[in-house]
């Protein structure tokens, strides 16, 4: 599972609307800079520098401690990332649908562009378990009773992958034979990218409710969550 690309942004309008209810801007003691370095390609040029003040802090954190309709300006300070991740953790995350936004690669699409192989696929804590020949039928015992993923699995899928490939654009009944067998075959670790958006309010709740999950994949994200500005304060805060 891989994060990357992630940003930060809108602290300055968020905690500029958190005060809006009692028209209290002039207690701000919050500093919101531009940083424009052209060599920072990364950002564009462009960077959002936040130095959340005391009296801003302890606001926010009242706020949010009272719950979610107090604390609508966390739904404003926005976060953009891109996640590689399994399509069994992506059905997980897709739960959390509220102010969230995503652009994914094309399974149906691309899923025929390159070889199918190992790393195609969710390895972080990858067991390898074997599929011994007592466990499997009298009469379809394999000759292997080891390595049963990359010996048979990942073969059996590329071979499908080829031969959709071989039929592409000359038998359109035999090539979505191949494509639909491959589409109906192929593991829930198959791992997909996804641009995905969401609020801090967002990453709140999946980090209250997922952190300890049985998942390795939720650790790995809620370590990321815990990497973002101010989300000791902010999002962590109980």
């Amino acid at each position: 599972m891989k994060i990357e690309n992630s940003k930060v942004f809108n602290f300055d309008g968020a905690f500029r609307g958190m005060r809006n209810p009692l028209e209290s801007w002039d207690k701000s003691d919050s500093e919101f800079l531009i940083d424009l370095d052209m060599e920072d390609s990364e950002c564009n040029g462009l960077k959002e520098v936040v130095c959340l003040g005391e009296a801003d802090l302890k606001l926010a954190q009242k706020l949010i401690r009272a719950g979610s309709c107090h604390a609508k300006f966390m739904r404003q300070i926005f976060v953009s990332v891109d996640i590689t991740g399994p399509l069994y953790w992506w059905k997980e995350m897709d739960t959390y649908k509220v102010a969230t936004t995503a652009n994914s690669t094309s399974t149906m699409h691309k899923i025929l562009s390159r070889p199918i192989a190992l790393d195609c696929f969710e390895i972080d804590d990858f067991n390898n378990i074997t599929y011994p020949k007592e466990a499997q039928r009298d009469e379809l015992k394999y000759p292997i009773d080891e390595d049963f993923v990359q010996m048979c699995l990942i073969p059996y899928l590329e071979y499908l992958r080829q031969k959709a490939v071989e039929y592409k654009n000359k038998d359109e009944y035999l090539f979505k034979y191949y494509w639909k067998e491959l589409i109906r075959w192929l593991p829930e670790s198959w791992l997909q990218t996804r641009t995905w958006t969401a609020s801090y309010e967002t990453l709140r709740n999946i980090y209250k409710w997922r952190k300890d999950h049985k998942l390795t994949e939720w650790h790995t994200f809620c370590d990321w969550i815990e990497t973002l500005p101010y989300a000791q304060e902010l999002i962590m805060v109980e």
